[in-house]
């Protein structure tokens, strides 16, 4: 399963073709999970310079 994930996000990544890395955009994917916004937008609006910012609370007090 995880490999047929893997392979469809490179295939997204390729397609759309991002200037981030395969892992970059799995982790733009694993936060935006319920988010309802299409691909195209979502990777528009998201400016990490680095990897590490994602680590932070995007959605703070979410589950207080």
């Amino acid at each position: 399963m995880a490999i047929i994930t893997y392979c469809l996000v490179a295939i997204v990544q390729h397609d759309m073709q991002l200037k981030r890395s395969t892992y970059e955009v799995l982790q733009i994917l694993s936060i935006s999970l319920t988010d309802k916004t299409h691909l195209r937008d979502l990777f528009n609006k998201t400016n990490f310079n680095d990897v590490k910012e994602l680590d932070c609370p995007l959605f703070e007090g979410l589950f207080d």
